[in-house]
């Protein structure tokens, strides 16, 4: 399966490198608001990359069992992934334009 610890010694550095130019700036606002939403998008688009591999996944092997029932298996899997697509759309776009600033 997956090398988890693998994984997350990635994530930690790839995210101590982006934030270490924002670390050398003066401090101009609190922005510590803006993280919930962030971490929104970032859980939305992992589970869609999770949801669409599964989905992809399971019709290659649907299709190796049932060669005839290829090409409707893969309708099926290609609208599958275009409503998960959707749904990741937007649920991205309401993480990254809520303004907590602004909330009253």
């Amino acid at each position: 399966m997956f090398n988890f610890t693998k994984i997350a010694a990635y994530a930690i550095v790839a995210g101590l490198i982006m934030v270490s130019p924002a670390a050398a700036q003066e401090a101009g606002g609190n922005y510590a608001g803006a993280i919930p939403g962030a971490i929104g998008a970032g859980l939305v688009a992992i589970g869609a990359g999770l949801g669409i591999g599964r989905i992809g996944g399971s019709a290659v092997e649907s299709m190796a069992r049932q060669p005839e029932m290829a090409s409707g298996i893969q309708v099926a899997m290609i609208i599958s992934a275009a409503l998960i697509e959707g749904f990741t759309f937007y649920a991205i776009y309401v993480c990254s334009t809520q303004n907590p600033f602004t909330a009253g």
